[in-house]
């Protein structure tokens, strides 16, 4: 990118609706301002003993289990109070709830973008069952690639789960029942498998391998977790498991980690798997008719998007605008806008797409002619607001 484009490149704003703080209780607005006091610091010991403050609020909520954690981050102030106070939870919920005891169980999570195919006929559509009927193997691969540093006192929870199964209203619960008798490590985690409706053509669909691990404290079994050691046989193994007629599937597993931070790590993980997989398609097929495509990425009210916001990708070229492929980026609660069109301009690098575009300004979800998802197109934004 030459930096006379970068100096023009024109915003693009978060198109969510703010958050309205007004329903905050007097506990959540301490954690408001605890996180404000953090993010301010001019010092690393200020920071902490703020910090540690919210911290202890968290364990006690967590014991709790009285969904207090959910309204905490719906009624978040501002962007980066939600970024630290998750950043605090995910850090807290690596740890076992009981954190006194020489010796814990620390739950945690692969996420799994599995991308698939199927050679099924047209508006056939084939199930991926997620239970895994040989979940010892899969621990086996783990163990052999000392995928969790070594630590060889966890167990697997024997089926893919969705997103919604480990995320912030179910957390508390899961982590209580992460609390055998110390001499085991599998526990009894109430999780519903999440099959996989595969239609034709490929697709990106995030599923979850959950998992406990029985040590130490002061050990942390997710930290050395070296992803270039135990992917790629995680990956086949997975597939072998997975195998289904007229389906292909392809396992792309992520380094494990703490609940919420396999959540959100997951979701963009997905994300950015489907926008490649898009990315290719339109691609190829407007090179191979059109010749070089136009990029123009936007922010769009969308009422059936998480926050109500998403950007949008559009490729197209000035010789056929009527064929334009469309992309929904989906905005994560607590990502930055400008994380999202780094990965999409980033994407697009890759791609070779000389002319990348951004429009300025929050748009309305529909076309007023079509009625369809509102798109731009070239001929709809000026070549001033090209990024490169």
């Amino acid at each position: 990118m030459r930096a006379a484009a970068a100096r023009t490149m024109p915003m693009i704003p978060d198109p969510r609706a703010p958050r309205d703080p007004a329903p905050a209780s007097p506990d959540e607005r301490e954690l408001y301002a605890l996180a404000e006091q953090s993010l301010a610091a001019t010092t690393g010991q200020v920071s902490a003993a703020s910090d540690a403050r919210i911290d202890a609020t968290l364990s006690d909520w967590l014991a709790r289990d009285d969904g207090r954690l959910v309204q905490l981050f719906d009624h978040a102030p501002s962007l980066d109070v939600h970024r630290h106070l998750w950043r605090l939870l995910a850090l807290r919920a690596a740890k076992p709830l009981d954190d006194v005891a020489p010796v814990g169980v620390r739950l945690f999570a692969f996420p799994l973008v599995l991308v698939t195919g199927s050679t099924a006929a047209a508006g056939e559509a084939r199930i991926v069952d997620a239970v895994l009927a040989d979940v010892r193997a899969v621990e086996a691969v783990l163990l052999e690639h000392g995928a969790l540093g070594g630590n060889r006192s966890f167990a697997l929870f024997g089926a893919l789960v969705a997103g919604e199964a480990i995320d912030l209203p179910a957390l508390a619960g899961l982590m209580h029942a992460a609390q055998p008798p110390a001499e085991r490590g599998s526990v009894p985690l109430d999780l519903a498998p999440a099959p996989l409706d595969v239609a034709s053509g490929e697709a990106a669909h995030l599923r979850f391998l959950v998992g406990s691990a029985l040590c130490a404290r002061d050990v942390d079994p997710l930290a050395a977790s070296d992803i270039r050691r135990w992917g790629l046989p995680l990956s086949r193994e997975l597939g072998r498991a997975l195998t289904t007629p007229e389906v292909s599937l392809l396992a792309l597993p992520r380094p494990p980690l703490s609940l919420p931070a396999a959540v959100m790590q997951g979701r963009a993980a997905q994300r950015e798997v489907a926008a490649q997989l898009f990315a290719s398609h339109a691609l190829r097929e407007l090179r191979a008719n059109f010749g070089e495509p136009v990029a123009v990425i936007s922010a769009h009210v969308a009422r059936d998007s998480p926050g109500g916001g998403e950007l949008r990708l559009s490729l197209s070229s000035p010789l056929s605008p009527r064929n334009a492929h469309g992309f929904r980026c989906a905005l994560a609660p607590g990502e930055r806008v400008s994380e999202a069109v780094d990965m999409l301009t980033g994407l697009l690098a890759q791609c070779r797409v000389a002319d990348v575009r951004l429009v300025a300004g929050v748009h309305p979800d529909r076309d007023p002619v079509t009625g369809g998802p509102l798109l731009f197109k070239p001929d709809t934004v000026p070549p001033g607001a090209a990024l490169h």
